[in-house]
């Protein structure tokens, strides 16, 4: 026999509520100790209470105790029938496949053939909301959950049409356009916060906004120590290279020599409407050698402590990735 997912949750929630009911008359605990009602009894029509209750505040954080618990049972109910939401045998045989396209998948992007999507899994694990291994059944679960909130067969497979799908989402986060800041938006980064020191001046300018945004996000990840930054008074120390900046506002003329000579970067890489043009975005180092487009390069990049602390946290500052380069963060900010 089969049930709606819906019916089960909606049995569930009934259930809890009665239960509800029945823990109000529970005797109050000596210390009157309890918790706040809780999203649980925000939602649930009040029920009239007995004159005790009333004339009681320990009966009242007791009925309230009880509430919360009886709450956090029905989310638990809720995310259990989220996660049996895809059959175990379905998972697994996802996973099996899954693990073959991690480094087999072909398909193509600016013009180029790529094979696999080992590389963007930090990027597609914060995306589908899961922590799991990307070989294993809850990930190929999370997978089909995602699939099926944007409208694919929710096989669970992450196959060439599902990346596609996943790809045409980050890039739609994007910054749009590609017009230049006023001079006055722009301002000129001391050298010490550059990757490579030497560079020029008119090499090292960024768009105000997104200059306080880095900073904001630069004091959070010294702060992580879980990163691993090399510090001083709350700043990078002059010796620490990770998520410094490599490039950040750059002319169209610039953007054409640079085209010139890396003829075969292809329509993925220096693009002709650059969002560099803008001032708001940023190449920042996460390792290896700071913007090469190789495969074995990316993924060592995609490795490191910095890349992964941006992957999770660097939205909350404003910024979102080009999937491609992981190292290039555009501020998307109003």
């Amino acid at each position: 026999m089969t049930f709606d997912k819906r019916k089960i949750v909606l049995i569930s929630a009934v259930s809890l509520a009665t239960l509800a009911s029945v823990v109000a008359i529970v005797p109050p605990r000596p210390d009157g100790a309890g918790a706040s009602r809780g999203l649980f009894a925000a939602r649930t029509p009040e029920t009239p209470k007995p004159a005790s209750l009333v004339s009681s505040n320990a009966n009242e954080v007791r009925l309230a105790e009880a509430v919360d618990t009886v709450a956090t049972a029905g989310t638990k109910a809720v995310e259990t029938v989220e996660a049996n939401a895809v059959a175990p045998a379905v998972a697994e045989s996802a996973a099996q496949q899954n693990r073959a396209l991690k480094d087999g998948l072909n398909w193509t992007f600016g013009g180029k053939p790529q094979r696999g999507w080992a590389i963007y899994v930090p990027l597609i694990q914060r995306l589908i909301g899961t922590e799991d291994d990307a070989a294993s059944a809850g990930f190929a679960a999370s997978v089909a959950r995602w699939q099926k909130r944007v409208g694919l067969a929710a096989s669970g497979v992450l196959d060439e049409a599902t990346l596609m799908r996943m790809i045409s989402t980050w890039q739609a986060r994007r910054r749009k356009g590609s017009t230049y800041p006023r001079p006055d938006e722009l301002l000129t980064v001391p050298a010490a916060e550059f990757w490579d020191s030497s560079r020029a001046d008119d090499l090292r300018q960024v768009e105000r906004q997104t200059y306080a945004a880095y900073k904001r996000m630069l004091a959070a990840a010294v702060a992580d120590s879980s990163v691993q930054l090399a510090s001083r008074n709350g700043e990078l120390a002059a010796s620490e290279k990770y998520l410094k900046i490599i490039s950040a506002f750059r002319s169209r003329e610039y953007q054409d020599r640079l085209r010139k000579l890396e003829p075969n970067a292809g329509r993925g890489a220096l693009a002709v409407n650059s969002p560099h043009f803008t001032g708001r975005a940023l190449d920042l180092y996460v390792g290896g050698e700071p913007t090469i487009t190789k495969d074995s390069n990316r993924a060592l990049q995609t490795q490191t402590r910095a890349y992964r602390w941006l992957v999770r946290h660097a939205e909350r500052f404003g910024f979102c990735p080009y999937f491609y380069e992981p190292w290039h963060w555009e501020y998307c900010a109003p």
